[in-house]
Parts: structure tokens; C-alpha cells; sequence
């Protein structure tokens, strides 16, 4: 994929760390032809606080404090595995913070994953927005808790950002919370082209013509929306529709069913492929119970397909399970690429990298020129997976060769 088109150099896309590679992709994508540690410095004095400095002509007395003067400065931000997700949080509002004291005209923060949306409710029913009223039980849980996700909003705005750009966030609350704080400009990407490309591009599945064969299922009714916007993005009209339901009876326990309100039933499903939807995996353990659940089909493949992976060691261990056939995933969690944090869960792991699609849709947002492309994605996958070829490792590193050459 050629880069965005970026002539008047406008744009400056930066990391929330020194050695971001995600963001390094990202702006390679949008056309970035400086490298970002060109760009902005990552300093630590010695007693360890953080300060950037977005890098000038030393010899310029001319512009000093408006280096960014009518630039959008884009933060990418990613977790990895040296710095916690506080940490990474405090470089956003620095980093934002000096490129509007430098003239920025605008700052957007581009985080896949975004932080702190597990902590999306708080101890009272005027902190959080769900769609059902929120029972005494769902209170206690957040009991002496802060409302963590609107303050991360409200420091974010308060330290100059303008518009945040996130991947398939799960909470109605966050999102609702993140719309009021930037007056709209809060964009959740939701990757159904991503999935849907894949699913009927590559040989993971088998189904007809028409989607025969196929079954899409939403684990339960928080996912209905997303997997019912797939079956329509992949546009084959026999597969099928199923809906489970949950019932949570620890943090580790879950009992799954049919629900009652699932618009196709077990009738006919038998020796079929199945796609099992979610946003995101912690424990593993509604995965593996739902997939455990659909085994009574004996399906010919079971896909598990998740937007952000940051399953625990012992989530992995238990999505190594043989009732799990492939786990297809996006790197919105880059350490996801990690063979070694993959373990042997690598043999099933397919990770479609996103920074493609995310460099075109901030060029929608931005109004800058692009060429679509159908598949804005890269596969990564382990030789280890049996759907191996040496011809989906070659396009990856013919496109590696092509960054490193600046082509």
C-alpha cells in the first residue's frame, strides 16, 4: 500500500514512547518520510520525570515556542511490556501539553486500546451509562472506586488534546463519556472490513457461495450489535445468526445457553463453521466455555475472532484448548506479535496488523488524499500454524524491505 499523501508536511505523527513501533507504522503509512525520534525527544531528568521535547533547528532564535505553529500533532499510543499503562498515560498529557505550548493547532490521540475502560462506572448511578439501570450489585462493585475513565477524558482535554481515536471499545459508558468531554470528536473504529476481508479472502473457514455452511455467534447480548453488523458487512445471506447467553457465577465461572432470543437455533447447524465474535479476552474462560458449548455441533472449524487480546498467562493456558481451532485477532495490543508471550498458543494465532487501516481512516478524518485498499491490513502468523505459507511470510517482509528503503 502506497502512503497517504502528506505534501504540506502538516501532519506529525509521534509515539507515547521512544521505540513505539506501532507508531512508527502509522506514520510511515500516512506518509511521514521523518522518523519520529527526529522529531521529538523522549528526555528523563535523573530523578526519573518525564519531559518531551519536540526537537527544533538549534540555531533558529525565530520561532522558539512555535516549532508546531499550524500542524495537527498525532499521538500514537500503545501498552507494551517496560511501561505500565499509568506511565504511558502521563507521556499523552506531557507530550500534549508541549505541542500546544509549541504552536500545535490541533492534537489527536490515536489509542487502539483505549486506557482505563474497564473502570467505566463509578459508586453512584450519575457516574457511568448503561443500558439498564444499574442494580445495587453493580454499585458495590465499584464501591470506594474512582470513575477512572472520565477522568483519563477530562486530564486528556485538559492537557490540549482535541479528538481521540480508539478500536472497538466495549463500553457504552466510556464512549458516551469520551463523546460529552470532546464535543463529538471521539471516534470508535469498529474493523468489520478488517474481519470481513480475511473471513472471505483466506482459507480459515469453508462455506457455499451464499455463506452455507457458516455461522456467526455473539457469545452474548452486548455483542449482538457488532456480530449482527458483520453478518451484514460479509454479505452472505445463509449463513447463520446465533446468540448465547452468559451467566457469571465467579470471576472465573460462567454458565453458557442458548438464548432465548437468538435468531437461529441448533436445527440443522451440524458439522458447520463457526465464528465466535468478542471486543475483548482477559480470563478466557466464556471463550473456551462457549466454544466448549458449541462442540455438540461438531463443527468442521471453530474461529475465535477478538479485536484486543490481553488474555493473562493463565487465560492463555486455557484458550490452548482443542475446543478453540484458530484465534484470529488485531494488534491493538502489540505485544501480541511477541512468539514468546504467545507460548505455545502461537500454533492457533493469526494477528491481522492494523496501522494500514488506522493511517486511512485518520486521512478520512483529516480530509487528506489516500487510495483505499481493500485489505489495509498485514497477517502475521507463526509457522507453526498449520495454514502457514511461505507466501504470507514473503508479502510481510517485502513490505518490511519497502518501509526500511523509504519506498
Amino acid at each position: 500500500m502506497p502512503p497517504v499523501s502528506n505534501p504540506s508536511n502538516d501532519i506529525v505523527i509521534v509515539g507515547n514512547s521512544s521505540d513505539n513501533p506501532f507508531a512508527i507504522d502509522v506514520a510511515y503509512a500516512m506518509g511521514q518520510n521523518q522518523d519520529i525520534a527526529d522529531l521529538i525527544g523522549m528526555k528523563a531528568f535523573t530523578n526519573t520525570e518525564f519531559c518531551p521535547r519536540f526537537i527544533s533547528d538549534e540555531l533558529d532564535f525565530s520561532s522558539i515556542g512555535n516549532v508546531l505553529a499550524g500542524k495537527t500533532v498525532v499521538i500514537v499510543s500503545t501498552s507494551s511490556l517496560v511501561k505500565t499503562r499509568q506511565e504511558l498515560a502521563m507521556h499523552n498529557f506531557f507530550i500534549a501539553r508541549a505541542a500546544k505550548e509549541n504552536g500545535a493547532t490541533s492534537v489527536i490521540l490515536l489509542e487502539p486500546d483505549l486506557f482505563f475502560s474497564a473502570q467505566d462506572r463509578g459508586a453512584h448511578t450519575d457516574l457511568g451509562d448503561t443500558a439498564q439501570p444499574r442494580s445495587e450489585t453493580d454499585l458495590k462493585k465499584f464501591d470506594g472506586q474512582p470513575f477512572t475513565s472520565k477522568l483519563y477524558a477530562q486530564m486528556l482535554k485538559l492537557s490540549g488534546v482535541d479528538r481521540v481515536l480508539t478500536v472497538h471499545n466495549h463500553s457504552s459508558s466510556v464512549q458516551s463519556i469520551f463523546s460529552q468531554v470532546f464535543e463529538g470528536n471521539f471516534h470508535n473504529l469498529i474493523p468489520y472490513e478488517i474481519y470481513a476481508h480475511y473471513l472471505l479472502n483466506s482459507n480459515i473457514i469453508n462455506y457455499g457461495p451464499k455463506g452455507e455452511g457458516l455461522v456467526l455467534c455473539a457469545p452474548d447480548k452486548g455483542a449482538r450489535d457488532f456480530v449482527k453488523e458483520m453478518f451484514v458487512t460479509l454479505g452472505l445471506s445463509n449463513a447463520k445468526f446465533i446468540l448465547l447467553d452468559k451467566e457469571r457465577t465467579s470471576e472465573h465461572k460462567v454458565s453458557i445457553t442458548l438464548h432465548k432470543e437468538s435468531e437461529d437455533t441448533f436445527e440443522d447447524l451440524e458439522g458447520c463453521s463457526i465464528v465466535l465474535f468478542d471486543d475483548m479476552v482477559r480470563t478466557g474462560s466464556t471463550v473456551v466455555k462457549s466454544c466448549q458449548f458449541l462442540q455438540q455441533l461438531q463443527p468442521e472449524r471453530m474461529i475465535f475472532a477478538v479485536s484486543h487480546f490481553y488474555a493473562s498467562d493463565e487465560g492463555r493456558e486455557r484458550m490452548a484448548n482443542n475446543a478453540v481451532d484458530e484465534i484470529l485477532t488485531l494488534n491493538t495490543l502489540p505485544t501480541i506479535l511477541n512468539r514468546d508471550v504467545q507460548g505455545r498458543l502461537r500454533k492457533k494465532m493469526v494477528v491481522l496488523k492494523i496501522e494500514k487501516w488506522l493511517a486511512q481512516e485518520l486521512g478520512k478524518i483529516l480530509e487528506l488524499p489516500l487510495t483505499k485498499e481493500a485489505n489495509p491490513y498485514k497477517i502475521d502468523m507463526s509457522s507453526k500454524n498449520p495454514r502457514f505459507t511461505r507466501k504470507i511470510w514473503f508479502a510481510d517482509q517485502l513490505d518490511s524491505l519497502h518501509q526500511d528503503a523509504g519506498e
